[in-house]
């Protein structure tokens, strides 16, 4: 089985992607959205747009079938016209009492949103390497699987039928999941980090051993060897890439499972030491209080103690 990163991370986040609603709009229109406290994603399901993006030079041009994901909290507006005073959207959708919302007799423009929600503890780890908003065109190669899922998942909110609920929501990830596909098959610009390393051919065949096999004796040859490069130079390009060193990056990978395990479960200190590659529990402890600020056991019973209550 090939060794999927981009998979581990998903699940370690605890990703998970949801439609929230959308609105349909005759010409002129246009909507302010305050800043998303998640990863926001949106397409366009008829007709076309401008998305104005808080803190960036010029808007961007939306067409049928387009999509785009905002992983920055930054304000936006859609509209028809880059001229038009846009409407507090907030109002629009509380005036209509519900997620979907409707300006004018809705014939000219129609409008999917959705948010994906993150577990709190790891969610930096994910949303720090994803650039601040990232826009799909209808034209890419990823167009044929966006368009069937945006007709599934139309379908799906009109008809209502039993387990419509569910569908969405495997829908949603699934758009989610392309959406972050197609950015990687682009040259686009992308933050230093995983998702950056992962995009690039020279240095993704480490990020995919040291996410496969986090408990294995990796070093600095053996992972160079594997990216048919020399030492110093898969050092350097992997730096350039991830923002850390190979050595740095793995340590951080390790700390971060550790952490969730030790959240999470009841598994004793010393299987989780050997799971994330350490040969004793006390050179576990040292590189994790180094990493985390506090022992493995006070680390486990202080997120026992912030637990909210169900």
């Amino acid at each position: 089985m090939v060794n999927d990163p981009f998979s581990e991370i998903l699940r370690f986040a605890h990703a998970r992607s949801l439609v929230t609603g959308g609105f349909s709009a005759d010409v002129p229109w246009g909507l302010r959205f305050p800043a998303p406290d998640k990863v926001k994603f949106f397409a366009i399901v008829k007709g076309q747009c401008w998305v104005k993006v808080e803190g960036e030079s010029s808007p961007r041009f939306f067409g049928t079938g387009d999509v785009g994901l905002i992983a920055v909290a930054r304000s936006f507006v859609v509209c028809s016209d880059v001229e038009v005073q846009p409407l507090d959207a907030m109002d629009v959708f509380s005036r209509a009492g519900r997620n979907v919302a409707q300006l004018g007799e809705g014939r000219d423009f129609e409008y999917l949103g959705g948010h994906v929600l993150l577990d709190p503890h790891s969610s930096r780890f994910f949303t720090e390497a994803l650039p601040p908003w990232i826009h799909i065109p209808a034209s890419s190669a990823k167009a044929s699987a966006f368009s069937w899922l945006l007709r599934q998942l139309v379908q799906e909110q009109a008809q209502q039928q039993p387990g419509a609920s569910l569908a969405t929501a495997q829908l949603s990830q699934l758009l989610f999941i392309q959406i972050l596909r197609a950015h990687l098959d682009t040259d686009a610009p992308r933050p230093v980090g995983w998702f950056r390393a992962l995009g690039d051919v020279k240095v993704a065949p480490a990020i995919r051993l040291i996410h496969g096999k986090p408990g294995s004796t990796w070093d600095l040859a053996t992972l160079a060897r594997e990216c048919a490069m020399s030492r110093t130079a898969f050092a350097s390009r992997f730096k350039e890439m991830a923002g850390m060193t190979p050595m740095a990056y793995l340590t951080h990978w390790r700390m971060c499972l550790a952490q969730q395990a030790l959240r999470e479960s009841d598994t004793p200190v010393a299987a989780i030491a050997h799971s994330v590659g350490y040969s004793s529990e006390s050179a576990f402890s040292n590189a994790f209080k180094k990493h985390s600020g506090a022992a493995p056991q006070l680390y486990r019973k202080a997120g026992r103690s912030s637990a909210p209550e169900t």
